[in-house]
């Protein structure tokens, strides 16, 4: 589902600051902060206020579209377009450098989860911190 009909479920509009912030948010892959979304989003349009960024982001953390990820670092949480579950965060200690881990980790997580404990998780987060293999 692209970003106009995630938005249409909601009889939401697609306005330019929505769109920017979708465009900055997907344009790479790597993690942002709110901040340095915002910061794109005013270089390409000075009169997207920071209040439409963060509003912007929240709506596509409900719809499902973005990811919000505390990945412990001093400048706060994270922001990536939604990816599936079996993702693990690798965040190096040194450099800051995040990398995503794909694995069926989160699968067996998930059935021992499901299977032990009668827990039915709805989604993942899940955080490693060390170094990267540059900073080794």
């Amino acid at each position: 589902m692209d970003l106009a009909e995630a938005l249409q479920t909601r009889d939401l509009r697609l306005t330019r600051p929505r769109q920017l912030v979708w465009d900055v948010l997907t344009s790479g892959d790597h993690h942002l902060t709110a901040a340095d979304i915002a910061a794109e989003v005013h270089r390409r349009d000075g009169s997207v206020n920071l209040s439409s960024v963060y509003r912007a982001l929240s709506l596509f953390a409900d719809l499902r579209l973005a990811r919000e990820s505390r990945l412990g670092s001093p400048e706060g949480s994270h922001w990536e377009a939604a990816h599936a579950d079996d993702v693990i965060h690798l965040v190096c200690e040194s450099c800051g450098e995040v990398q995503h881990h794909h694995g069926d980790q989160i699968d067996h997580l998930r059935s021992h989860l499901g299977s032990d404990h009668g827990f039915e998780a709805t989604w993942f987060d899940v955080v490693v911190h060390g170094r990267c293999g540059e900073c080794r």
